[in-house]
């Protein structure tokens, strides 16, 4: 398809000219060997691209690319890719401040190691005694008090439904 792309934009820029489907479909092949049949998908694939301009006169298609509109193109991606990178900068030289900001007054000393030391065990003893609760989970009242409800929901259930087998199996 990229092959074929190729030789339909190269018939648009050696003649920078407008054309119809019909007129592709006759040149394409004489010129560089596409078949006609393939020419509207690749024409359709360029146009999606944006790489061939189309409008619709009429009843009719009219196709064309010309040099200058690729040239457009890349100054205005290049424009973009350009603000996009000195947004970047500026956020880079903004981030490295508030590093530099940050750093100031976290030296370490020997309270500050010791602050960190004592953060860290109690960060430890928090989570033995998340799971130890986690582990008595099934003793809580609430919990308990749930797991009866749902056994009092599924015996009237389970009574509904025997009731109800033994009221039709004498019509059976």
């Amino acid at each position: 398809m990229k092959f074929f792309q190729h030789f339909i934009m190269k018939i648009f820029k050696h003649t920078k000219d407008v054309f119809q489907l019909k007129d592709l479909e006759k040149i394409a092949p004489k010129e560089k060997g596409i078949t006609a049949m393939s020419v509207k998908e690749v024409l359709q694939s360029l146009v999606d691209d944006g790489m061939v301009d189309c409008e619709r006169i009429g009843t009719s298609n009219y196709y064309w690319a010309f040099p200058s509109k690729a040239l457009h193109a890349r100054k205005h991606k290049l424009e973009v890719l350009e603000s996009q990178l000195s947004e970047g900068s500026q956020k880079h030289a903004s981030l490295q401040k508030s590093i530099e900001k940050a750093k100031i007054g976290r030296c370490e000393t020997e309270e500050r190691t010791r602050l960190a030391k004592e953060l860290s065990s109690l960060r430890d003893q928090r989570e033995q005694l998340k799971a130890e609760v986690e582990k008595y989970k099934d003793c809580d009242p609430q919990v308990v008090e749930e797991i009866r409800q749902a056994n009092k929901v599924a015996k009237e259930a389970a009574n509904r439904w025997t009731g109800m087998y033994y009221n039709n199996a004498d019509k059976l």
